[in-house]
């Protein structure tokens, strides 16, 4: 499977008003179950499980998790068992994304938010590590040095698609914006999007954690920032009018986008250019990160009008 993705330009009175060049990276489109940045980030771990004699991956997730989802397919095309450590109760292996993960053939371990909160620490990976011994760990979200292989390609494929000055990005485990702030060698503007609340000083978190990503001379780095304010409330958390911006926009350009990640960066987008914050004459590009599965899990919760959203097909049952 390829990575490179179009890149769509975009014709809307907003843009044009403010005499700005809007594109978008559609990731979305590089595969219709493992897309956007998830593939990325999972390409070169699965090829480093490979090359280790692995014959499974385990990792992490919410019960609604893209990067599970994506994971779980990915390990069955590649002829890999997967195993997901997963927050929350079992009854939730029945719902719309954990469903396709066993249709797939993961293995789901469901455990409590203490237990799920060790996930970053060394001797709960290594008792995990002695209990599976044959499988690899990647992070929760994929976010790992081996991630930002992938994502840099994004860099290489823009730069031989377009000329531009910003990125924006929305940014969750960090592993994304990381990924493009190395590829990218302080050639353009990076924007993280932050879709998370992150703590009292909401801004330390995510910036944290792309720094221990990045090699050792980070200071080489200065041209990206993350908006840590437009989060719309915190991860998975939107309003109405959120939902209903989203959708007039993707109904004007016929580009689909989901309120988590994609759709609070293009709200980010708008929010900015209605504040000055972009020059005239100024080129961005949007990196739309997939993730469209996640419109399964709303509708299951009826936080989306499942007639206007395009969800996705449900898991065969088994």
């Amino acid at each position: 499977m390829t990575n490179n993705s179009p890149l769509q330009l975009i014709n809307h009175p907003i843009f044009k008003f403010h005499r700005l060049t809007i594109s978008i990276k559609r990731d979305d489109l590089i595969h219709p179950i493992i897309s956007g940045n998830k593939w990325r980030k999972l390409k070169y771990n699965l090829i480093h499980a490979k090359n280790n004699h692995k014959s499974s991956v385990l990792s992490f997730g919410g019960a609604y998790s893209n990067h599970i989802h994506a994971l779980a397919f990915a390990c069955h095309q590649q002829s890999l068992a997967s195993i997901g450590i997963i927050r929350g109760e079992p009854h939730y292996a029945n719902n719309f994304t954990l469903s396709w993960a066993k249709y797939w053939g993961m293995k789901l371990i469901f455990v409590d938010r203490e237990t799920y909160k060790k996930r970053h620490q060394q001797d709960y990976l290594q008792q995990l590590q002695n209990q599976f011994s044959q499988s690899f760990i990647v992070p929760e979200g994929g976010s790992n040095k081996l991630a930002l292989l992938g994502m840099s390609e994004v860099i290489d494929e823009l730069n031989q698609q377009t000329k531009f000055d910003s990125l924006l990005c929305p940014i969750g485990s960090a592993g994304t914006l990381a990924g493009l702030i190395q590829g990218d060698s302080n050639q353009h503007n990076l924007i993280g999007i932050a879709v998370l609340k992150q703590g009292a000083d909401n801004k330390s978190y995510l910036r944290d954690e792309v720094i221990k990503l990045l090699p050792n001379n980070t200071k080489d780095y200065q041209n990206w920032h993350i908006e840590n304010n437009m989060h719309r409330g915190g991860y998975a958390k939107f309003s109405a009018s959120d939902l209903e911006r989203i959708f007039a926009f993707s109904k004007a350009t016929n580009i689909p986008f989901e309120p988590i990640y994609s759709g609070k960066m293009l709200l980010a987008l708008l929010d900015l250019i209605e504040q000055g914050y972009f020059p005239a004459g100024h080129k961005i590009v949007m990196l739309h990160t997939g993730g469209l599965q996640g419109l399964g899990g709303l509708a299951e919760r009826k936080l989306i009008n499942t007639k206007q959203w395009g969800v996705p097909p449900q898991a065969p049952s088994s």
